[in-house]
């Protein structure tokens, strides 16, 4: 069934759901994440699937009385009783907190931050309602919400339910895997490109049509006006960040490959370090801003970067929002042509593919099937003091001291000794030691000397997505 597809990949958040949701110690849990990451339609289908009791309720940005109201009928609904009437939200939980002291109950308050600005004192209200109905109440309580940074505040130590969740789920965008399986019908490099457009948001991989090229595809859904998610980036952005333009200017600077502070804070124009800072940790809190530091010089600040780690707000900032005025007056198929295609193609595909290979490196680590496991994955700074330059690798695996470079090409081309030996080189030259050398390959290998064959790790694309 297509609506089962959303939880092809959540088996993990399944099963500490579930756990939770079957615990006799359990009380309240604490769910967030990014708005369309799946939060509530995974909450529901762990719902269906225990014969608890339940109630789920969506707080509406509204009053107190109002989403009482609202809390009110459902109540009723569920326990077949008459029309009941509470004078405020709190009162509606007390009633439920007492009803589950006879059988057990779930509640779901969903967009949590909706019904909090409303009621003064909220958090305070349910952490005392949890501490003293602990002993005495089978409710399990779930707070969701897709505020992050708010949902966030509620584990601070100043916040009153600070240590009263049992179960704090930041729930993330899939990986590249998971996300293929809304698309499972096209080929792998296919499954490459759409990846590097919709990410592993669910909401946007569900609406991805099969009988479409990958091409009509982005067309539709973004690259036209009037398309599904022609204002979905603005949206999502809007609903948490007030000061639009800086981040707007921030974006444009990350999309255009600057990732050091003082190069965003150049090319952005924003006003000062101190506001940038700002933009950019609020960013970060949002899951739509990445901060990477080298695996060789965590602490160097100087040397960390800043990338835009949601691939639909890339791509958006990439290609369509510096080009809306000419997208409003072009044929949709041409503007395509003449300002994605090739850079899509040569550019911007090769580097998710990039992070695609890092996933799949973390995926068979964490499964323990990899022979040379790691302890960390990530970007390594070098100097090469025979070209005197200096810069980064971008896919490095370490291990207690030892490290493994790997090389990705998303390319027609299949790689020979000589570039695999030209890539060797490369890294000696600028010191760092490895005792064996990945490439991930598109196209595949041809006449590798044996030689080095020891040496080698070669990946092809078929071995990501493998079951």
């Amino acid at each position: 069934m297509v609506e089962d597809e959303i939880f092809l990949g959540r088996k993990e958040s399944i099963k500490s759901i579930s756990n939770f949701l079957n615990s006799s110690k359990d009380n309240a849990a604490l769910i967030y994440g990014r708005r369309r990451v799946g939060k509530t339609e995974l909450i529901k289908h762990c719902l269906k699937k225990t014969n608890t009791t339940s109630i789920y309720y969506e707080c509406k940005e509204t009053s107190d009385l109002n989403n009482a109201k609202s809390l009110a009928e459902i109540i009723a609904e569920t326990f077949g009783l008459p029309p009941l009437a509470f004078d405020s939200f709190e009162s509606s939980l007390a009633f439920l907190y007492k009803q589950a002291q006879e059988k057990n109950l779930i509640l779901v308050i969903d967009e949590y931050p909706y019904i909090q600005k409303v009621v003064s004192g909220l958090d305070s209200i349910i952490q005392s309602l949890i501490d003293n109905n602990k002993s005495t109440s089978k409710l399990k309580l779930i707070l969701c919400g897709s505020y992050v940074e708010t949902m966030k505040s509620l584990l601070s130590e100043e916040n009153p339910l600070f240590g009263r969740f049992d179960l704090i789920m930041n729930l993330k965008s899939m990986d590249y895997y998971e996300s293929a399986l809304f698309y499972k019908d096209f080929c792998d490099e296919d499954k490459v490109r759409l990846y590097s457009v919709f990410g592993g948001i669910p909401y946007y991989n569900k609406r991805i049509d099969s009988s479409k090229s990958v091409r009509q595809n982005i067309i539709d859904l973004i690259a036209s006006p009037g398309s599904r998610f022609e204002n979905e980036v603005q949206m999502h952005l809007k609903s948490e960040i007030s000061k639009m333009q800086n981040a707007y200017e921030v974006f444009e600077a990350l999309a255009k490959g600057f990732v050091r502070f003082k190069d965003i804070l150049s090319q952005s124009q924003v006003s000062s370090s101190p506001t940038l800072a700002d933009v950019l940790d609020k960013l970060i809190s949002m899951d739509v801003v990445a901060k990477e530091s080298p695996i060789n010089d965590e602490n160097n600040k100087k040397k960390a970067g800043y990338y835009i780690s949601d691939q639909l707000t890339l791509f958006y900032f990439k290609y369509i929002y510096r080009n809306l005025s000419r997208l409003a007056v072009m044929a949709p198929d041409v503007f395509y042509d003449k300002f994605i295609e090739a850079d899509f193609e040569e550019h911007y595909v090769p580097l998710a593919f990039e992070q695609i290979c890092r996933q799949f490196l973390i995926r068979k680590n964490r499964s323990g099937e990899l022979t040379d496991s790691f302890e960390k994955v990530g970007k390594y700074w070098y100097d090469d003091s025979v070209n005197h330059k200096n810069g980064e690798f971008d896919v490095v695996t370490e291990n207690n001291g030892s490290y493994i470079f790997y090389e990705a090409k998303f390319r027609d081309e299949k790689l020979d000794s000589k570039l695999i030996l030209d890539e060797i080189q490369q890294v000696k030259n600028t010191g760092l030691l490895c005792g064996k050398y990945g490439f991930f390959s598109k196209s595949g290998y041809k006449e590798i000397d044996e030689t080095y064959k020891k040496q080698l790790i070669l990946y092809e694309l078929e071995d990501l997505y493998r079951e």
